[in-house]
């Protein structure tokens, strides 16, 4: 079987940004055979329903459910096993993959990817779209979220961040609800996060299947370099004394300490966030739990800590000592008193003053625990 013959489109985008609607738009212009995998996490697809009732063309589309699940997590086996499926069809021309609205694409298209490596299949990702609704881009991001939104809306924000920092193009939906300064404000807040995405404007999900597939193929690499967090994280060395600036006048800069976070400091720092940061990620550890990794992510006036795995430090003693044994270089970053423990943040926004940045994060600092 030769290689590289059907491209994978995923589209990914955060719950009623237009997925559907755009799936079904490309469906009803196109005569060429696709195959097309939809995501839901609900027991009822209902999604996939809708697009079964588009039209007559629909019939010649290969549709398949994936039901309870998360393609990025709990359905990466069942994924992998469908694209596999589909790829020994060799009428089929291209593969859509519509995901949940709760998916993180680098996760997906990372398995992608490394399927695409490590066998002879026919398909290969050619595009990673994020379909970004502005309306609501303009009205709970850039104008910041009002008091009475749920609390879990910070993490909605970071997931929708997260979505339009790992793509290659975003498509800006819904843009007859705004004006064209307000569209602008959007373009101009969404290449703080990802500045070389192409952005195509739409409504209604309109837009030709030539332009998400007559393009450069998808590079991994090029994609994740190409976000705020990690090109801050690639060009940006802790000890500077000034933070990076790039030709857009955004800033960054990365913070890096051992020593640990006062819980309720840190917690009083994010309830009153410089406005002038514009995103902030890392991973973090708090004094009074040494054992896991924090994961503190902020978009806007909106901010997230999530607790991950234990730090490998924070191992049994005995388990420790063997992993050490067969994986030597663990030790090459590792402090004689925190081990691996680390406080690394990418702080990225317009018009602050690193110096001043710092102050507030050190304060936060709790030396005296471990001191």
């Amino acid at each position: 079987m030769s290689r590289r013959e059907v491209p994978v489109v995923l589209i990914t985008g955060y719950l009623g940004s237009g997925k559907t609607t755009l799936m079904q738009h490309l469906l009803m212009q196109e005569e060429r055979k696709v195959a097309l995998i939809v995501n839901d996490m609900g027991s009822i697809n209902i999604d996939a329903s809708i697009l079964s009732k588009t039209n007559n063309q629909v019939a010649q589309v290969e549709m398949v459910e994936m039901q309870n699940g998360c393609i990025c997590c709990t359905l990466k086996d069942e994924f992998m096993n469908e694209i596999e499926r589909l790829a020994v069809d060799t009428s089929i021309e291209a593969v859509f993959v519509e995901a949940s609205g709760i998916s993180e694409p680098s996760s997906i298209a990372g398995a992608f990817v490394n399927y695409e490596e490590s066998t002879d299949t026919r398909v290969y990702l050619k595009t990673v779209v994020s379909v970004v609704d502005v309306d609501r881009i303009y009205r709970e991001f850039l104008n910041e979220l009002s008091e009475e939104e749920d609390v879990e809306d910070g993490d909605v924000i970071n997931l929708i961040m997260d979505q339009i920092e790992f793509c290659n193009i975003m498509l800006l939906n819904k843009i007859d609800l705004l004006s064209s300064e307000q569209l602008e404000e959007v373009r101009t807040g969404l290449r703080n996060i990802q500045q070389e995405a192409e952005m195509i404007p739409c409504v209604n999900g309109e837009v030709s299947l030539e332009k998400l597939l007559d393009r450069d193929d998808f590079d991994f690499d090029d994609v994740l370099a190409s976000s705020s967090v990690q090109r801050a994280l690639n060009e940006c060395e802790p000890d500077d004394e000034k933070a990076c600036i790039d030709e857009y006048g955004i800033s960054s800069f990365v913070y890096e300490e051992r020593a640990p976070f006062n819980r309720e400091a840190f917690n009083n720092l994010v309830e009153n966030y410089p406005e002038t940061l514009i995103r902030s990620k890392g991973y973090i550890w708090f004094s009074d739990d040494d054992k896991h990794i924090q994961l503190f992510e902020q978009a806007g006036r909106n901010a997230s800590i999530t607790e991950l795995t234990p730090w490998v430090s924070a191992w049994p003693k005995d388990e420790l000592e063997v992993l050490i044994k067969d994986f030597p270089d663990i030790c090459d970053d590792w402090d004689e008193k925190y081990g691996d423990r680390i406080n690394q943040v990418v702080f990225i926004g317009k018009g602050y003053e690193k110096s001043e940045i710092i102050k507030l994060v050190e304060k936060c600092i709790d030396r005296e625990k471990w001191a």
